[in-house]
């Protein structure tokens, strides 16, 4: 066992917080064997030691969320949003690798860049607002992880019950944390590939046509019936606390922020460690999608199916045979929702300590934000265990909270990477610019709908009506701030000499 220090307290007030100690990143050989800014050549061993990060991150792309948008979009739209999942995919990889560009150029991460450049109040809601979107998304992956349990135990562990060996994960992830960052990585890597051999196995057992696969995949296809399946894919698609979290993880290695030709190595080869992390979620989610596509579209229980009956479904249609596939649906989405919980206990520490400033030891840490989402869970769990309907219903509130926060994450982001004070000659030219906003305004544009169709048909009452249109007055005002702020930049904290700046000239 590593040691422990047990004289350290759990807060240490005379230092900042930092993503990860120097004694604890990840030394790429020969990173720093150069001081010029030319470049190096390629490096297979370098993009091993720089492999991990794009990993963890990726999981985000298939958390129980994004598999129950899978398995509905299949059985509703049959192919016809594969092309829709691609791009979708393609528009998360260009935010995540600006987010990466933000933690290697600032060798800082995105929270804490927040702290700084926000005035405390709007720091403040910015916080509180991250925490809500990481809980929401929390309980959505925790329910997927107890729904999984009870699938494999033949429904003798309940709900609530899954929900409690669920948070044991927390010290699995801090048993693994403290023998350092490679072994955790190695672990999200396991369950990443349960994941895909799971779903490949199902793939295999349900034949789906390739030809129809292909050409969902190739040709653009969208009807007024599929348009709710294919706003909840783009939808589902971006998630806040995982732009704020890969920020973060890219700091697991020791690059100098100062010399210019290292940061620009790393970015190389986090962007390729990234897009191949991101091509290996998409597969995956081809595989839940089709599956689903070539068992119920069409059907009359197609738009019945969700993460709580889809075992049982799936049992009734493709049969038992040596393995059931209803215990392979099982285990893919166990390790779906441990390596998600997991991720979203390692964002909450960020989150918390970026935007607080906190130096807490990492258990306590870990027990916080896990209690955040544990709670609130198991009141969940305990009030929507005997009924489907309920549980989907919870769903959809769940799916509405992340699309509220999204531009949250977004417009901090790319009002930070687009900033000389922040990236130096590190930020991102006029043409990325514009994709990038391009890109945010469609995601908020589409999850605005999301939320429009929703509260149309939710919204009863003149009470609730006034609350909910002073909520969305407040709501749009401060998304126009943080607009406001990305146009006539002003830092809050103009710290000179701080290392917030990528100080790439010499």
């Amino acid at each position: 066992m590593p040691p422990q220090d047990h004289h350290q307290p759990l807060l240490a007030e005379e230092q900042e917080e930092t993503a990860y100690d120097s004694a604890d990143k990840v030394v790429v050989v020969g990173i720093d064997e150069q001081d010029g800014d030319e470049a190096l050549p390629f490096s297979w061993r370098k993009l091993w030691l720089f492999t991990g990060p794009g990993f963890l991150m990726s999981i985000a792309f298939l958390d129980p969320g994004n598999l129950e948008g899978d398995l509905q979009s299949g059985a509703i739209a049959g192919y016809s949003l594969l092309w829709l999942l691609m791009w979708a995919t393609a528009m998360g990889l260009l935010i995540q690798l600006l987010s990466a560009r933000l933690g290697v150029a600032t060798g800082r991460h995105l929270a804490e860049l927040c702290r700084e450049e926000y005035p405390a109040w709007a720091r403040i809601v910015l916080w509180l607002m991250t925490e809500i979107a990481l809980i929401g998304s929390d309980i959505q992956e925790v329910i997927g992880s107890a729904i999984a349990i009870k699938i494999l135990s033949n429904g003798v562990v309940p709900l609530w019950a899954g929900v409690v060996v669920t948070a044991l994960d927390c010290f699995i992830f801090l048993f693994l944390e403290n023998y350092g960052v490679r072994k955790l990585e190695a672990f999200f890597a396991v369950l990443i590939a349960v994941m895909a051999l799971s779903f490949a196995w199902m793939f295999g057992e349900a034949k789906p046509n390739g030809v129809d696969v292909l050409v969902g995949i190739l040709v653009p296809k969208l009807s007024s019936r599929t348009i709710q399946q294919a706003v909840g894919v783009v939808g589902c698609i971006i998630m806040p606390h995982n732009v704020f979290l890969h920020s973060a993880l890219v700091q697991s290695r020791q690059v100098d922020p100062s010399k210019k030709g290292r940061v620009q190595e790393a970015l190389n080869y986090y962007s390729i460690e990234s897009t191949i992390a991101l091509a290996v979620s998409f597969v995956i989610n081809i595989f839940v999608t089709t599956v689903f596509a070539k068992g119920f579209y069409g059907t009359e229980i197609a738009n019945n199916i969700g993460l709580v009956n889809a075992g049982q479904y799936l049992q009734e249609k493709y049969g038992g045979g040596l393995f059931p596939i209803m215990y392979i649906w099982g285990i893919g989405l166990l390790a779906a929702g441990q390596s998600s919980t997991i991720t979203g206990t390692y964002a909450g520490q960020f989150i918390m300590g970026g935007f607080l400033n906190l130096r807490l030891k990492k258990w306590v840490r870990a027990l916080i934000t896990r209690s955040f989402a544990i709670i609130p869970t198991m009141i969940v769990a305990l009030i929507f265990d005997t009924s489907e309907e309920s549980l989907d219903v919870l769903n959809e509130w769940l799916n509405v909270l992340q699309s509220v926060q999204i531009p949250f994450a977004l417009i901090p982001l790319l009002c930070l990477v687009s900033k000389e004070q922040i990236m130096g000659s590190f930020r991102i030219g006029p043409v990325l610019k514009i994709i990038s906003w391009l890109v945010a305004a469609l995601v908020i544009v589409i999850n605005g709908y999301l939320l429009v169709e929703f509260f149309s048909s939710e919204v009863n009452g003149a009470v609730f009506a006034a609350i909910v249109f002073v909520l969305t007055a407040a709501y749009v005002a401060f998304v126009l701030y943080l607009i406001s702020r990305a146009i006539t930049y002003t830092p809050w904290q103009r710290l000179t000499g701080s290392k917030t700046v990528a100080t790439a000239e010499n």
